[in-house]
């Protein structure tokens, strides 16, 4: 292999690696919009549970003993 065949394979690489490093960003980029949507979702379960939780103890305090 003499030192064109070499660069060339180098500069194929390269940009082989390039195009990785591109999708790789866009997969990151998606999964923190997933995480956030996650958490997102969580805190607004988290709210709706603790108003159930809420009214299930109002209405166990005011049930007669």
């Amino acid at each position: 292999m003499n030192i064109d065949q070499r660069i060339e394979a180098l500069t194929m690489n390269l940009e082989l690696l390039t195009r990785d490093i591109h999708d790789l960003q866009g997969v990151v980029k998606d999964l923190a919009n997933f995480t956030k949507d996650v958490a997102v979702g969580t805190a607004r379960l988290l709210v709706a549970v603790e108003a159930h939780e809420q009214r299930i103890s109002d209405l166990e305090g005011k049930q007669p003993q």
